[in-house]
């Protein structure tokens, strides 16, 4: 079953922390709201409430991407991410799919720089690299959705949510953009051409008058 937008983001968020914040780790159920929410390596931003997350956390916990701790000196329980476990995933393929879920779809370039506060070693090589691998499982865990326009390398989301199409923009094939843009060129001619114009709307004129006159001979000339 697909995870739901709340505990992609709950998921997401305990991942960055485990990775940047490790002396912060793992999160009370207050921080991890305040990780969820936060403005900044977010997309979208969000405003979960206290209930929404540690119903996500539970639910998470449930299936075995998440559990939850507390150490004798902990006042409150704590909540820690699993997916190395869960999933099999080294170093490298958590932290891009953490990005993924945080942000979105993304390129590797976007990727990798995004991914160096995660303090794990990689170059533009090794994230393709680790792509590919996880889109190559029996169970993808990623997927390529081709280039988006203006851009010149492939974009990638993850495949762990309920509906990830629905926020990213459609991205055309490359025939497709040039049909569009053929298309679009010719409209303009069509209707930015004076001369042209004149012209198309001269002869429909002249094809309305033909077929009065001949309706009017059918009709007699006392129709």
């Amino acid at each position: 079953m697909p995870l739901s937008d709340v505990e992609v983001r709950v998921l997401g968020a305990l991942v960055e922390k485990d990775r940047t914040t490790p002396d912060a780790y793992p999160l009370s159920s207050q921080a991890l709201v305040t990780a969820c929410n936060q403005r900044t390596n977010r997309d979208p931003i969000s405003t979960y409430h206290l209930q929404e997350v540690t119903e996500a956390a539970f639910r998470l916990r449930e299936r075995g991407f998440a559990a939850t701790v507390q150490d004798v000196s902990d006042r409150v329980p704590k909540h820690r991410h699993q997916l190395h476990r869960t999933l099999g995933v080294d170093e490298l393929e958590v932290s891009l799919l953490a990005v993924l879920m945080l942000r979105g779809p993304q390129t590797p370039g976007e990727l990798r720089a995004r991914i160096e506060r995660y303090r794990v070693p990689s170059d533009h090589g090794s994230v393709e690299a680790a792509l590919r691998g996880l889109a190559e499982r029996s169970s993808p865990l990623v997927v390529n959705l081709g280039r988006a326009p203006g851009q010149s390398q492939d974009r990638w989301r993850h495949t762990l949510g309920s509906d990830e199409t629905r926020l990213r923009p459609r991205v055309r094939p490359a025939a497709e953009h040039e049909q569009a843009r053929v298309d679009s060129e010719e409209g303009a001619r069509g209707v930015g051409d004076p001369a042209e114009f004149e012209t198309r709307l001269a002869a429909l004129e002249r094809r309305v008058a033909a077929l009065e006159a001949a309706l009017h001979d059918r009709r007699g000339p006392d129709a």
